[in-house]
């Protein structure tokens, strides 16, 4: 049961919060000592190396379905090109949701605050990312592959009505997921090396921008009213739901060769598929069910979403 024992010190199952910060200071030395330049960093002229995957291949939507194990080496190796595209995609796009969303955070806070210079130092993070994704995706030779008009006017809405709570649980969702799909990818020797280059810088970077989230959705959840902590509940769980459909572009079926309908019902139907994003949810969902996000009407939509067993 979450409580406040008093206006100095915040506590909840997880135990006492540190100071809001104290906890910037520390992400602020982190960054000095650990960003990354990828334009300098990563060898962008290197040819890509054949036969090599662009993500691993358990990672991949159609692993271990019927049409993987029709499908040769050669088409495998190209859905891994355009899913890697379509990860990249989906994490520019989100990254400029996040990006507008920690704006709307700092609006209102101490403009000499180590928080507030945290969050701009992230945003810094986030637009080097995003040119980062767009230049591995051109490289790769993949188009790229917006998310449908509806989740695209989903997001619009979401950015303009999201409670503060409500923007950092779904900041997580974006994040947590994606890293630890990367976290498998980068020391993946079977994957090209620009891509762990990319996916190396990502994870670094992401650490930070996840410690900051936890720790403020953690004093969100303590502090803000009644009524926002249930709204954050049910748009976090609608935001799962739309976040897991999102992974899967049927038009990288499409562009391969592939059924997109056929393709896309093995998908859902994969039991591989469903442990991946479960697994690659857990650490999140766990943490989310501490601080009591996952409750009521929202655990359902997470259910529903398939993040969540």
């Amino acid at each position: 049961m979450t409580t406040v024992t008093d206006r100095a010190a915040l506590r909840d199952a997880l135990g006492l919060l540190k100071d809001r910060e104290q906890v910037a200071e520390r992400l602020l030395e982190s960054s000095a000592k650990h960003s990354f330049d990828p334009d300098k960093e990563l060898d962008w002229d290197a040819p890509t190396i054949e036969g090599k995957y662009y993500w691993p291949p358990e990672l991949l939507s159609l692993y271990d379905t019927p049409l993987w194990k029709k499908m040769g080496e050669e088409q495998r190796i190209e859905l891994s090109r355009h899913e890697a595209a379509a990860l990249g995609s989906l994490g520019i796009w989100f990254e400029i949701i996040l990006m507008q969303l920690l704006t709307r955070h700092i609006y209102d806070k101490p403009l000499t605050s180590s928080h507030v210079r945290y969050a701009l130092t992230e945003i810094a993070d986030e637009c080097r990312h995003s040119m980062m994704f767009a230049r591995m995706i051109q490289k790769g030779g993949a188009p790229e592959y917006p998310v449908s008009r509806l989740n695209h006017n989903l997001a619009r809405i979401l950015k303009t009505v999201s409670t503060t709570p409500g923007s950092f649980a779904c900041t997580l969702l974006g994040e947590e997921i994606l890293d630890w799909m990367q976290r498998l990818t980068f020391p993946d020797e079977r994957v090209q090396p620009l891509v762990r280059g990319v996916t190396r810088i990502h994870v670094i970077e992401e650490a930070r921008h996840v410690r900051y989230a936890r720790e403020e959705l953690r004093r969100q959840m303590i502090t803000a009213p009644r009524w926002e902590r249930e709204l954050t509940r049910v748009s976090c769980g609608q935001a799962a739901r739309v976040f897991s459909l999102a992974f899967v572009n049927g038009r990288v079926y499409e562009n391969i060769g592939l059924d997109r309908a056929e393709a896309t019902a093995q998908v859902k139907a994969s039991g591989h598929r469903r442990e991946v994003m479960q697994t690659g949810a857990k650490r999140l969902t766990d943490f989310l069910d501490d601080i009591g996000v996952l409750r009521g009407v929202g655990r359902k939509l997470w259910q529903s979403s398939g993040l969540l067993a």
